[in-house]
Parts: structure tokens; C-alpha cells; sequence
């Protein structure tokens, strides 16, 4: 079976069917197994990744695949960096470009370039938003969450190149009011202002843990872990580092009725509110005894039990301690991994606990270690991976590869590019590219309209860990959007001073159709698929505009342009 198929047959107009017929699922390919070695442009912890990575093929007598096409590469760097794909003129001159380093060239650009800036900090915003409070947070009219204000603090963060280290500090201390304009707002707020009320901080101490140390503790709330040494005193240990947080409406309204929600620190007294030395908390074993716990970290450090704020801020406490983790740098190098690769070192990629032993453990501690030292550059993390030789090479699978595959159970090795679906967020981003749509409004109003686009894929379960479920995953609601959705209407429309009227209007048809697949696919078409666009011509009696708008409507949903590979 092919894993990526190209192929897609469609009836457009009456009595002609036809299909693209791009090569990039072909299972036999030629091979090559060089690795890339340090020369000028090339950092040394590229040269290492991509040793480390060879070492774990040669382990298993595995050979990759040969390396991506200038043309697969340039598209899945733009769209996993800024997320969306690119434009024809980035394509046409990356392609045309005889430079030797051209695409260290690139990486840098879109890292670092001004003219990318905006795109950049946009893309990894909508990344770390869906992290920290999910798709539909703020959405519920009773949530106390700003999506405004998370997405203001993320995309200022990225913008100005803030550490990694700085910014989780700030979200896992952060106290003020939740929405911009306020005198007091402190967007980072957002992160634990839903989350430290329910339950007793249940879901505070989930998610923090689990997204900025990989370590899922929330196993062990009610019982002992099944499968490693935790106890449940784990648990409870890491949660009492929560019980100085409050969240609540300043002006004493609802979120939804116009309250001004308010993160802040307040003296914990302990859950027996007599003893403020040491403050403690009490759980239920399954046995139905009552255990005591203190904030002590998962490693086992603990920290004076006090719970006065002035004393001792727990939240402080626990943020110096998470960054000098070794798990921190850990979990967010797996986590980059696994935004470029398609998988992470472990599975799932926030899991990082003893039960868990990740694919590649040596390049997992040597990715960390070199992040730690670069005071925990993102970008220069990113330029790493992206140049890596596991994300320059092709998708094709080969004999030589064909059981390396993560769908089957297996543990990635990363000999080919793992083929996966946009993200529905890149898919918007695209579109707009891809129809020369001009951005208007501010960026909040950008960020509402693609919001309500992305509600049709997305629902809330509203489980006790904030749960998520998306439809945009080749269902019903994702297909009849791209057959016939708002916005592939607008794509295809061919009115005055839309992007198919423009090319119809040029008189070059032959030259139209090339310019639309560099459009979607990032490639000119084959023989083959030129013959079908000429052949849509003649049924339409010499109509470019919809005849143009017949192969725009294809090419926009073939699985080529709908998957990163």
C-alpha cells in the first residue's frame, strides 16, 4: 500500500475525469546514506544530530530514504517555521538559487529576518496557544480565560526572542488581571487562571507538569502508577505547590458578564487552617486513610513548607526549580522534535516518565544538554532540527525503510520524512497565501475570523484534564469545507479581481496553470497533468476562468496539497 496517495480522481465537469498524478508516493526510490557533515553555514550540533540519528540506523540495519526534493523541502520549512506554505516568488527564487548554503540561508531568514518576524511569532503562537489553553479556550462564557491576552503575551514572547526559560518562568508565576487594557493585565495569566480553582488545582498541577517537564503525575492523584515507582504522594507533593494561587473576578461580575478575572498569590494557612508553618494538605489513600503532604518537587527536593506568601512563594519556587530539571530542556526539545518530525522520542511526546525510555536517548540528553547551554534559544533549537538530515529527506518509503513506521507501533527512527496531515490552523494560513487574500484588520480581528473558521473542526469535552477533540482529520466536516467551505468559494472564484480572474485575464493559460500548482504543490505540473489542464480548456469551449478555476479546485484538494511531506 502506499502510504501517501497522490492520487486523486474527481469528476469536475460533465464528462471529463482526471487526476494529478504527482510522483512523490512512489515506494522505490534510490537510496542514499550519507550524512551530513560540518562545512561552513552548518553548525557542529547539526553534524552531531544527524550522527546520532545514523548511529540508531545502523543499530537496525536500516538505510533512509533519499533526500527530499529543493522544492518538498522549501515547503514543509515554511510551513512548520511560519505556518502556512509558500508564496510562488519564495519558491520560484529558492529553487532558482545556485547557492551551495541556500537552505541554512533560508532557516536563518525565516528565523530571523524582519520581514518574517510578524509570521513567525503568528505561527508559534497558534502552536503554544492550542498547548496552553487549548482551541476552544476562552471560548465557554463562563471561563474566566483571555485568548486575547494568552496570544498577546505567546506572540510578544516570540517576537522579541524571549528564552525559553524566562517564558515559562513567567507563566508559571504569573499574577494580575487576564485581559489587555487592564492597568494590571499580565497575559501569561491566562496559562492557570482556569485551572487552579478545579479541584483543588488538579488541573494546574497536570498541565504544568506535564507541559514543561514531560512528566504526566496526574496517574498517580488517586492511586499508586501502574507501571513505574510513583506514589501517589508524588502527586499531592507537586499540587501543594499551587494552594498559594486564587483566581477570581476582581470586579466580583462573571467572565462572561464583563468581570475582569485576576490571578494572585495569597497565604495558604494548610487545609487544617491552624498551622501556617507548615501548611500542609491532606488526600485520601485507596486503603480510605488520610495521608499529609508538602510541596516537595518531583526529584524529591523540598522546599520550606511555610505558607505565607511573603515568607515563601511556593509558585516561585517551583518555577526555579523546574527549569534547572533536567526533564525541562528535555520535554521541550522532544516537543520541537515532534512539531518538525511528525513523533517526539517518546510517545505520547509528554511523557517523558521512567516507564517511557525514549527512541533516540542519547539524542534526546545531547539535544538538551545543547539547548541548556544556548540559555534556551527556541530559534536557534529550530535551526538545528530543520537542518537536520531526518527532516531533508524524502517521504518515500523504500525496501530498505518500509518498517519504519510509527502507525504500525514501532518506534520512529526517522529514516524518512513522516507524512502527516496541515494542522487546521496551517490549512487557513495557506489558503490565504495560496488565493493572494490581503490580511486587513488588526491582529486580534485576524485572530477572531480564524478562530470562527476553526470552531467547525473543533469541540470541548470538558473533561477533568480540559480534553480537546478535532474533526479535521479527513471526516465529513473537513471534507465537504474543502469540496465546497467559504473559503475555497472565494479561492476558486473567478469575479473581478480574484486570483483566478487575474490569470485568466493574463491570455497564458499554459503559463496560468504552471503558476497554480507552484501555487499549491510548490512544483510545475507533470507532461501528464498538462495534457488534463488543456484537456478542461477544450470542454469548457476555451473558457480559461473556469477552466482555471476546475484545475485550482483539484489541486486544493489533492492530498499533496493538504499534506506536509
Amino acid at each position: 500500500m502506499r502510504p501517501f496517495n497522490l492520487l486523486l480522481t474527481l469528476t469536475v465537469i460533465p464528462a471529463i475525469s482526471f487526476a494529478f498524478t504527482g510522483d512523490c508516493c512512489s515506494q522505490t526510490s534510490r537510496v542514499s546514506v550519507a550524512v551530513a557533515t560540518a562545512s561552513d553555514g552548518v553548525d557542529a550540533q547539526v553534524t552531531q544530530v544527524d550522527a546520532l540519528v545514523k548511529k540508531v540506523w545502523d543499530d537496525y540495519g536500516l538505510r533512509p530514504s533519499r533526500d527530499a526534493t529543493d522544492a518538498e523541502w522549501c515547503r514543509r520549512v515554511h510551513l512548520d517555521i511560519i505556518g502556512r506554505i509558500p508564496t510562488v516568488k519564495e519558491t520560484t527564487d529558492f529553487l532558482a538559487s545556485k547557492e551551495v548554503n541556500k537552505r541554512e540561508k533560508l532557516v536563518d531568514t525565516l528565523l530571523y529576518d524582519d520581514q518574517y518576524t510578524e509570521e513567525f511569532a503568528r505561527n508559534w503562537t497558534t502552536v503554544w496557544t492550542n498547548l496552553l489553553i487549548g482551541r476552544t479556550g476562552g471560548s465557554d462564557r463562563d471561563s474566566m480565560i483571555s485568548r486575547a491576552g494568552m496570544q498577546k503575551f505567546i506572540r510578544d514572547s516570540f517576537a522579541r526572542e524571549k528564552p525559553y526559560d524566562k517564558f515559562v518562568y513567567e507563566l508559571i508565576t504569573a499574577t494580575g488581571t487576564t485581559t489587555p487594557g487592564d492597568p494590571n493585565f499580565n497575559g501569561a495569566t491566562n496559562f492557570l487562571i482556569d485551572k487552579v480553582n478545579e479541584e483543588k488545582a488538579s488541573l494546574a498541577t497536570a498541565a504544568t507538569t506535564k507541559t514543561f517537564l514531560g512528566l504526566q503525575v496526574q496517574c498517580t492523584q488517586c492511586h499508586n502508577h501502574p507501571f513505574n515507582d510513583w506514589k501517589q504522594q508524588k502527586y499531592w507533593e507537586m499540587n501543594a505547590f499551587f494552594r498559594q494561587v486564587k483566581a477570581f473576578n476582581s470586579n466580583g461580575m462573571r467572565a462572561r458578564d464583563g468581570g475582569i478575572a485576576k490571578l494572585t498569590d495569597q497565604d495558604f494557612r494548610g487545609e487544617n487552617g491552624k498551622d501556617p508553618d507548615k501548611a500542609e494538605i491532606f488526600y485520601e489513600l485507596r486503603n480510605g486513610l488520610i495521608s499529609v503532604a508538602y510541596p516537595v518537587f518531583v526529584d524529591g527536593q523540598e522546599i520550606n513548607p511555610h505558607g505565607g506568601v511573603n515568607t515563601v512563594n511556593r509558585r516561585k519556587e517551583l518555577a526555579e526549580l523546574m527549569i534547572k530539571s533536567p526533564f525541562f530542556a528535555k520535554s521541550m526539545v522532544n516537543r520541537t522534535w515532534a512539531h518538525f518530525l511528525g513523533y517526539g522520542f517518546t510517545s505520547p511526546v509528554d511523557d517523558l516518565g521512567p516507564h517511557n525510555i525514549p527512541s533516540n536517548p542519547e539524542l534526546l540528553d545531547y539535544l538538551a544538554q545543547e539547548f541548556r547551554s544556548s540559555e534556551f534559544d527556541v530559534r536557534q533549537l529550530i535551526s538545528w532540527i530543520a537542518l537536520s538530515k531526518p527532516y531533508a529527506l524524502s517521504s518515500r518509503r523504500t525496501r530498505a525503510n518500509e518498517k519504519d513506521d510509527p502507525l504500525l507501533g514501532e518506534s520512529p527512527k526517522f529514516t524518512h520524512f513522516y507524512i502527516r496531515q496541515m494542522e487546521a490552523e496551517q490549512l487557513y494560513e495557506s489558503l490565504l497565501v495560496a488565493n493572494e487574500s490581503e490580511t486587513q484588520g488588526s491582529y486580534e480581528e485576524q485572530e477572531k475570523n480564524k478562530n470562527t473558521w476553526l470552531r467547525q473542526f473543533t469541540t470541548a469535552f470538558g473533561t477533568d484534564e480540559g480534553q480537546e477533540s478535532t474533526t479535521f482529520n479527513g471526516t465529513i466536516p473537513q471534507i465537504l469545507m474543502m469540496f465546497n467551505g467559504d473559503m475555497i468559494r472565494k479561492s476558486t472564484a473567478v469575479t473581478k479581481g480574484t486570483m483566478i480572474n487575474r490569470l485568466a485575464s493574463s491570455g497564458n493559460y499554459n503559463k496560468s496553470v504552471e503558476e497554480l500548482f507552484v501555487k499549491g504543490l510548490s512544483r510545475k505540473p507533470s507532461g501528464e497533468e498538462k495534457d488534463l489542464a488543456k484537456s478542461i480548456l477544450a470542454a469548457r469551449k476555451g473558457n480559461a476562468g473556469e477552466a482555471l478555476k476546475d484545475v485550482w479546485w483539484v489541486v486544493l484538494n489533492t492530498n499533496e496539497f493538504i499534506f506536509n511531506h
